[in-house]
């Protein structure tokens, strides 16, 4: 048999998962779902269940309401993330924090496939699209409408219409902290300065948005993500500078 790979380094370390959490300028109770969809887009899940495991220890006040907010922290976490993200995630919830199929959901989006109307959604969807790209929205959507196949305009109408525009679970500007955390590390700047804006047109403030964009890129770089260049001629990184506001 060939030998065992050894684990993988731990990028969230205790002391950087104590600072993100006390990032004066992140909004309370964000840090978890944005560390997990940063961990979730380079591909480590495997770190989830810490985030998790340090949110419910640290981020819950102990009395009645107990229960409750670990379940939020639970929910808020897996509105947020991937497939292999998800089932990390799963393997460090308690069964009583699980949404369990055919029973309450807390987006409602399984009444919203089976019972609202798809122009409704969509609709929705449109609207929640205008309000991140503003006075530049209807240009966003032909650019994809002629990227060569109408299908990714049709893709971006679903996602926002069925996936984004739901706020249940995340507010609008939480959404917009998802979207950062999923777009950094992947370093395609035109989309990112769409959503830094958007961000701030879903009610984020600059400072809220730039302690997003700090936390995203010291978890990136901490996994090993550099600046390309500058004698650094290959690897894994940022072409040129992650955009800003």
């Amino acid at each position: 048999m060939p030998p065992a790979l050894p684990p993988l380094p731990t990028i969230l370390t205790p002391t950087l998962l104590s600072s993100i959490r006390t990032h004066p300028q992140l909004p309370q109770h964000s840090w978890y779902f944005i560390a997990g969809v940063t961990l979730s887009v380079i591909n480590r899940p495997d770190e989830i269940p810490n985030v998790f495991n340090h949110a419910l220890e640290n981020d819950v006040s102990r009395g009645e309401t107990e229960s409750a907010e670990k379940l939020r922290i639970a929910r808020r976490m897996r509105e947020s993330l991937t497939i292999n993200a998800l089932f990390a995630l799963k393997t460090a919830t308690p069964p009583h924090l699980l949404d369990e199929p055919m029973a309450y959901s807390p987006s409602a989006r399984p009444a919203e496939v089976s019972s609202v109307p798809t122009s409704q959604i969509l609709h929705r969807g449109q609207r929640f699209f205008d309000k991140v790209y503003g006075k530049v929205s209807k240009r966003v959507m032909g650019q994809m409408d002629r990227s060569g196949t109408e299908d990714l305009g049709v893709t971006a109408r679903l996602m926002y219409g069925y996936l984004l525009s739901n706020t249940n679970i995340l507010t609008p500007a939480e959404s917009s902290f998802v979207l950062l955390a999923g777009l950094i590390p992947q370093d395609v700047n035109p989309q990112l300065k769409g959503h830094l804006k958007g961000a701030l047109n879903n009610g984020a403030t600059v400072e809220e948005v730039k302690a997003v964009r700090d936390v995203v890129i010291r978890i990136c770089e901490a996994s090993g993500m550099t600046r390309l260049g500058n004698g650094v001629a290959q690897g894994w990184g940022w072409r040129g500078d992650v955009a800003n506001l």
